[in-house]
């Protein structure tokens, strides 16, 4: 069994990137500026977003942080996105989700320029990454491609099942691993709620991506040997042996599943620190491409 090793790879891909923005700076030209919108005070979200800065702080990028009330309107909140896809210093921005009830995700999310997208939400931008068409991908997507890419882990011709269909992995997820070339060329199986017999699905799987945010969902009698296991689930699960009061879990029963797997990615420090770096590499990818236009 191997470990893909998210933070370790993740430390990679942003001393490349570091290494692009210090060229950047070298020869005077403008470095990446990476905008994040957040809406309240959601524990999760702000330490989410506060890692975030600090890796565009460590990388060489410029970064704003937009903290906004969460009385606010949608009116004003779409007001606010205009400014930023209008705002030339900034290439690129994100918006934190969940955002509160009176506000439509789908509107929000629409209202953001395609090209400023880096969190590949857009429907513009989905619409391409499906077509095989160059484009921004979702980063918690992206961050298991490289990972795959990294390890070298074959996936022409093998078996893919993603449990999950959420806009922002499963269903993405589920396109990107049959598409052509590496990482893809795999037949998907797309399972949710609604699958029948799920367990037999799952021990036919030659790679099982599982996004379902239901700790220790995925367990070893569910998982044929030498399987290839990517776990996005992220729960936090009440511990009292904890300093904090909780620990992190993802969807797989770790200990018995990793006896199994050929490569198992771990919670934390798997697929979550992929997604900053990829969501920078989005960012860096927006900066480039407003230099070829000129902007």
């Amino acid at each position: 069994m191997q470990l893909l090793d998210g933070k370790k790879i993740s430390e990679d891909i942003k001393n490349e990137i570091a290494a692009e923005v210090k060229k950047m700076k070298d020869n005077g030209e403008k470095v990446p500026h990476l905008a994040a919108v957040i809406v309240g005070n959601d524990g999760a979200s702000l330490t989410y977003v506060g890692s975030k800065v600090k890796a565009c702080e460590r990388i060489g990028f410029e970064s704003t942080l937009i903290k906004l009330p969460s009385t606010i309107s949608e009116t004003e909140l779409l007001k606010k996105i205009e400014e930023l896809n209008q705002d030339d210093n900034i290439d690129g921005f994100i918006v934190q989700l969940p955002l509160p009830e009176q506000i439509d995700d789908q509107k929000v999310l629409m209202a953001i320029d395609p090209s400023k997208d880096v969190d590949g939400f857009h429907p513009e931008n989905f619409g391409k990454m499906a077509l095989d068409m160059t484009t921004f991908i979702p980063a918690t997507p992206f961050g298991i491609l490289e990972l795959l890419e990294r390890y070298n882990v074959q996936t022409a011709g093998k078996h893919t099942v993603v449990i999950g269909r959420s806009h922002i992995v499963g269903r993405p997820m589920s396109i990107l691993m049959g598409r052509k070339g590496f990482p893809g060329n795999s037949t998907v199986t797309l399972t949710h709620s609604h699958t029948k017999n799920i367990s037999q699905i799952t021990t036919q799987a030659d790679i099982i991506i599982t996004a379902l945010g239901v700790p220790n969902y995925l367990k070893a009698e569910m998982v044929k040997d030498d399987a290839v296991i990517i776990d996005v689930g992220i729960t936090r699960v009440p511990d009292e042996t904890s300093e904090r009061g909780y620990r992190i879990t993802g969807d797989v029963d770790f200990a018995n599943v990793s006896k199994k797997a050929s490569y198992i990615t771990p919670v934390p420090g798997g697929v979550g620190p992929m997604t900053i770096a990829m969501l920078l590499k989005n960012t860096l990818l927006a900066r480039e491409q407003r230099a070829m236009r000129g902007q």
